[in-house]
């Protein structure tokens, strides 16, 4: 009878451990949430949701800012002054690409211009070495454009400008970007 008795109890043991498993199975797969590991005490564990949307929150870069609605139609390049941002934006009126800018120490009157003339590299105004020059307006005997200086930098903020310049600086790669969006004659639409 002892030998009995040990199959028995390998038997139940044995179907133990598979209701065991089919239980766990169904619980995770049930599961609204990746299971984590417990650490710490229960009060723990029920805020350990809310640190993960917190958490995914901050991985979403934020939604670029939207075209600005009196900007017109069509294939166009939108400049908000105020906002010293750019948006490249194409015939089906979606916005390709939004970056800000520097502005020029002679700004543009709000309207709409043609590119007038581009430069793959020239001397700004200002002695520094810029690229992808666009330009599209002139104030004042001001040509004003979008540039970008090829060692990266961009004018100091603040204070008066030394000379009354009109390049709109941006990052190379962003520089990049408008030569290609903005030939000869494409729209560049300037708002307040």
């Amino acid at each position: 009878m002892p030998a009995k008795s040990s199959t028995i109890v390998t038997g139940l043991t044995a179907a133990a451990l598979v209701a065991i498993g089919v239980l766990g199975y169904q619980a995770s797969a049930s599961a609204s949430a990746p299971l984590a590991p417990v650490r710490g005490d229960a009060k723990a564990a029920a805020h350990q949701p809310a640190a993960r949307d917190q958490h995914d929150k901050k991985d979403k870069p934020p939604a670029p800012a939207p075209v600005p609605e009196q900007s017109g139609t069509g294939k166009r390049v939108v400049y908000a002054l105020g906002a010293k941002r750019v948006w490249l934006v194409g015939a089906d009126g979606t916005a390709q690409r939004t970056f800000t800018v520097a502005p020029s120490a002679v700004n543009p009157v709000p309207g709409t211009y043609p590119v007038a003339s581009r430069s793959v590299s020239v001397t700004g105004s200002d002695g520094v070495a810029i690229e992808h020059v666009v330009r599209f307006a002139v104030v004042d005997g001001v040509v004003i454009g979008f540039s970008a200086a090829v060692d990266g930098s961009t004018p100091a903020p603040g204070g008066p400008p030394a000379k009354k310049t009109g390049g709109v600086r941006e990052s190379r790669e962003d520089g990049a970007a408008l030569w290609d969006f903005a030939v000869q004659g494409t729209k560049i639409v300037v708002v307040s």
